[in-house]
């Protein structure tokens, strides 16, 4: 608990951080694109759904105009992931030079492999957030609850799998993850709950990203003891 307490909170001491506010602002600015970009789809899709004229037409363009701003936040969390996929090693970089300043430069995987697996994991989401989606318009309670817990195991797994590999090899990343599955989880469950409310959905990229940098570094002998990651 302890280790989530402060995963959650040390990212809130950053945001001033010159190295820091680099990614946010980035991150701000794109997931603002993303959110738009989601909802000009949705209407437009709507709009050629429901053209005509007359009260039928009337009630469409209501119940459509719900399930634009419903559909834009439905398919946020897939989104969050691609875009942090994009700065994922220059948050986690940031938070290691302030809290944890004598590990060695990440040797972990490249760059590009990080992007490509975050861009895969976000549509893999977003391809289980599409077919849930019905589910959700039907039977309300039943899908929220799916699609809440999806998006915490995705937050959190993603996340993480990304901020660890920048210093290990997929296989012990995943070791690391099985190791600290409830922690990641809970973390995962908070991120998805931000997630879920307009504005502050908008720094999951970043605060997910440095929540997840401290989980790993402080559930590892290397992290608690200020040294270097080794034989994991």
């Amino acid at each position: 608990m302890q280790a989530v307490l402060a995963a959650l909170t040390l990212p809130l001491q950053q945001l001033t951080d010159p190295g820091f506010r680099g990614p946010l602002l980035k991150g701000l600015g794109i997931a603002l694109l993303a959110f738009a970009g989601l909802a000009f789809l949705a209407d437009w899709g709507v709009g050629a759904l429901a053209g005509g004229e007359g009260w039928l037409a009337t009630l469409a363009g209501l119940l459509g105009g719900a399930l634009v701003l419903v559909s834009a936040v439905w398919l946020f969390v897939p989104v969050l992931l691609g875009i942090t996929s994009l700065f994922l090693d220059e948050v986690a970089e940031a938070v290691e030079r302030r809290f944890y300043p004598s590990l060695p430069p990440a040797e972990g995987a490249s760059l590009a492999a990080q992007v490509s697996a975050g861009i895969g994991l976000s549509l893999r989401l977003l391809l289980l957030s599409l077919l849930i989606l019905p589910l959700a318009l039907l039977l309300p309670p039943i899908g929220v609850v799916l699609y809440f817990a999806v998006a915490a195991v995705s937050l959190g797994y993603g996340l993480f799998d990304g901020v660890a590999q920048r210093r290990v090899d997929v296989v012990q990343s995943r070791a690391l993850r099985r190791r600290q599955r409830a922690q990641i989880i809970a973390v995962g469950m908070a991120l998805a709950a931000l997630a879920a409310v307009p504005l502050f959905n908008l720094l999951v990229p970043v605060l997910g990203t440095a929540a997840m940098t401290h989980l790993l570094h402080r559930g590892q002998a290397w992290g608690q003891a200020g040294g270097r990651p080794a034989n994991i």
